[in-house]
């Protein structure tokens, strides 16, 4: 889809006017590419959806010049002559720099696209998976809509809080107390009194009275006369 210029200023202006706010979270974005070659350039407008055909030629023709012309308007950029000079080329430097870290941010590519200022190869296949992800259709140009959602779901990444890993507390076991053993009392045994046997009374012999003979009386002869 192509960004559409043209009709009145009004429809322009809600339909290709990209929002100013941009993502701040990661502005080391290289320094803006002051002279691209005419092929170069031809392939930034192409890539952000302008309707010209990248060859190497002058940038002086017709269909340039409108391109020129209806991205300077877009982004208010004076004079709206249809000349890429050096205010126009660093501007479209700088939305492809925003589009390739807002690329990084949300496809996380590895390794993350240069940003580099230039709509290359990389930058192209990765617009394609990002559109693949929407299952939109892959023709690999960031035309103003795709910019404005890639923007919108970058912003919410960026203003995640990076999750800071903090130590996991390791628990530092506390002594268990170890219990300590009551004695358990040893049952200290009562002497058993030991039963004093009774005396089994032996039977004292009583002496067995021996019969003490009576002398037998001897008769003693009568002499007779």
């Amino acid at each position: 889809m192509w960004c559409g210029f043209g009709k009145s200023s009004a429809t322009f202006a809600a339909t290709c006017l990209i929002t100013a706010s941009l993502v701040v979270v990661d502005t080391g974005f290289a320094d803006a590419q002051r002279s691209y070659t005419p092929q170069q350039f031809r392939a930034v407008l192409r890539g952000l959806g302008y309707n010209v055909k990248v060859t190497n030629t002058s940038l002086r023709d017709e269909e340039t010049k409108k391109a020129v012309r209806e991205f300077q308007t877009g982004y208010k950029l004076k004079p709206v002559d249809g000349i890429a000079g050096t205010k126009t080329q660093n501007y479209a430097a700088t939305i492809i720099q925003i589009l390739q870290a807002n690329l990084n941010a949300v496809l996380k590519p590895n390794p993350p696209l240069p940003r580099d200022n230039f709509y290359g190869s990389r930058t192209e296949a990765a617009v394609k998976e990002y559109q693949k992800k929407y299952q939109l259709q892959e023709t690999g140009i960031a035309n103003l809509a795709l910019r404005q959602k890639l923007n919108e779901e970058a912003k919410t990444v960026f203003s995640k809080p990076t999750a800071t890993p903090t130590a996991t507390p390791t628990a530092t076991p506390t002594a268990k107390p170890m219990a300590t053993p009551t004695a358990t009392p040893t049952a200290t045994p009562t002497a058993k009194p030991m039963a004093t046997p009774m005396a089994t009374p032996t039977a004292t012999p009583t002496a067995k009275p021996t019969a003490t003979p009576t002398a037998t009386p001897t008769a003693t002869p009568t002499s007779t006369p």
